[in-house]
């Protein structure tokens, strides 16, 4: 957005704003969710070319958490405990069609978010909530897994990853919705340039919560806005402003403007004097696809590998929480937390009690943020892939169970989730047991998992004396959700979505002929 646009946008907006309204009880709340976006992208984590200001501002501002983590290696799984609290073989986002396969929604799956979960705008709504998302969802496209059927009010974006352009006799280009109807799809109404990465889709993100936001503040209603762009998922875009100005190419094009869109969406919350009052929320559902660097992918910093693996390049997120006059800035705490907690933060924080009737992972961080003299518990950190519990991180300790990072096949094909940083018996090939002797590091003194701790040491039995516990009763206690990401069907795809007709964009839908999905990693 150009700067005279914005002055213009903010001009209208505060003289229709007359009351401020910060003494409202239930905070408004922002969860920020980068697509493939890694550990070592900010500024603040280290990125060398320092291109996130708004970022590194927020984190001066707010609270840094080096030690956040992602429920899963995969971007639908992680979207689906964000929003559950609940890990995904938990909530059903898994499969059982391969051991320890990550799986995902594309657009020939059958399955997606189960009626049975309960999402964080769902139980907002007991405090008269209104909630939006913008961008990516992933939780599944068919009608009955779209957001506004899972407790969203309004919706911009698109149901599945950008991928594209498709042939449409075979494979349907994605759709962009607004609330229940299609707009267009991505590569026809929706630019996406592959040649050059210009894409106007950010910018309009941007536009759609920065309108949300001053619509609910002249309703005086609290909101929750699910803000989710995917422009750092390969393959990478921006708008034209934004191309050629990242010294890391159009990876970092894509995440100058994303810093951007941060940056005036809090500045609106000021201007709104809406600041005190809303919590903000930044990270990514996984770890930076380092499979499609070096000119599409990101940076895990220190950590081992990246998405698709359990190695803490996969897993370990950017993390950064903002409310002024709540959370003291320029803060550090190196508290173990999840993606999962901001559901039971969310609810906390609008004094709704989480729901009882299922096992919940997620914790409350409102004592880590409010710096409350009381610091949570020492909490595990489970790493599931598929089906399978990878390793567990207790303290600075990690144990490793399984060991794999994708297949000889894969691998001799050029696909690798680990490029320059193999580790010998660790970034395994073929699928590792080590449960009778799990892989121990230090990852204060490791953070890379390059050098395992000897099992002769006393260190190592101290350490699994206490990590095993853990696991067992986590092991014992569990009660796998029904897996919805076993099948898939051509006829599923996004053929007709509805509001095809009025756009004469719908297309013929053939014949059904469903298939167990194939998930090789």
């Amino acid at each position: 957005m150009s700067t005279v646009t914005l002055t213009l946008f903010y001009a209208i907006i505060c003289c229709a704003v007359t009351e401020n309204i910060e003494n409202v009880s239930s905070p408004n709340i922002i969860i920020m969710l980068m697509d493939d976006m890694g550990w070592g992208d900010l500024g603040v984590f280290g990125q060398p070319s320092k291109e996130t200001p708004n970022l590194d501002a927020m984190a001066a501002q707010g609270m840094l958490f080096p030690n956040f983590y992602t429920a899963n290696p995969l971007c639908s799984p992680s979207r689906a405990a964000l929003l559950t609290g609940r890990l995904p073989v938990r909530n059903g986002f898994y499969t059982t069609n391969g051991h320890a396969r990550n799986a995902y929604t594309p657009q020939e799956m059958v399955g997606g978010i189960s009626k049975d979960e309960i999402l964080i705008p769902q139980m907002l709504k007991k405090k008269g909530y209104v909630s939006k998302i913008v961008g990516k969802w992933h939780l599944g496209h068919r009608p009955q897994y779209l957001p506004l059927e899972n407790g969203f009010d309004e919706w911009f974006g698109a149901p599945d990853c950008h991928f594209g352009p498709y042939n449409s006799s075979i494979r349907p280009n994605i759709p962009v919705y607004n609330n229940s109807e299609m707009l267009g799809r991505y590569y026809e109404e929706f630019k996406i340039d592959k040649k050059t990465g210009e894409s106007n889709l950010t910018h309009m993100y941007l536009l759609e919560g920065l309108d949300f936001i001053v619509r609910q503040t002249e309703a005086q209603r609290p909101f929750f806005l699910y803000w989710a762009p995917d422009a750092t998922h390969a393959p990478v875009y921006a708008s034209k402003s934004f191309l050629g100005k990242s010294q890391r190419g159009r990876y970092g094009d894509a995440v100058m403007e994303l810093d951007y869109s941060v940056g005036q969406i809090l500045s609106l919350l000021q201007t709104q004097g809406i600041a005190n009052n809303t919590f903000v929320f930044f990270t990514s559902d996984n770890g930076a696809a380092l499979i499609s660097c070096p000119k599409e992918g990101g940076s895990n910093g220190p950590f081992l590998c990246g998405k698709e693996t359990t190695f803490e390049g996969g897993m370990r997120e950017p993390a950064i929480a903002w409310w002024p006059g709540h959370i003291k800035g320029g803060t550090v705490n190196f508290q173990l937390a999840n993606v999962m907690d901001l559901f039971t933060t969310s609810l906390a924080l609008a004094a709704i009690d989480p729901p009882d009737d299922r096992a919940l992972d997620g914790l409350d961080l409102t004592p880590v943020l409010l710096n409350w003299p009381h610091a949570l518990q020492s909490r595990p950190i489970f790493y599931y892939r598929g089906n399978e519990l990878m390793a567990v991180r207790l303290a600075e300790y990690k144990a490793h169970y399984w060991t794999w990072s994708n297949s000889w096949e894969e691998f001799n094909n050029g696909i690798n989730f680990c490029p320059g940083q193999e580790v010998p018996g660790v970034t395994t090939h073929e699928q590792k047991e080590h449960t009778m002797q799990p892989i121990l590091f230090h990852l204060g003194r490791d953070p890379g998992e390059k050098y395992p701790i000897s099992v002769l040491t006393k260190e190592y039995q101290d350490v699994l004396s206490r990590i095993s516990p853990v696991v067992e009763q986590h092991e014992k206690t569990l009660v796998p959700g029904v897996p919805q990401l076993n099948m898939c069907d051509v006829a599923v795809m996004n053929w007709a979505p509805a509001g095809c007709e009025k756009l004469g964009k719908c297309l013929k839908v053939p014949k059904s002929e469903p298939w167990k999905c194939d998930w090789p990693h």
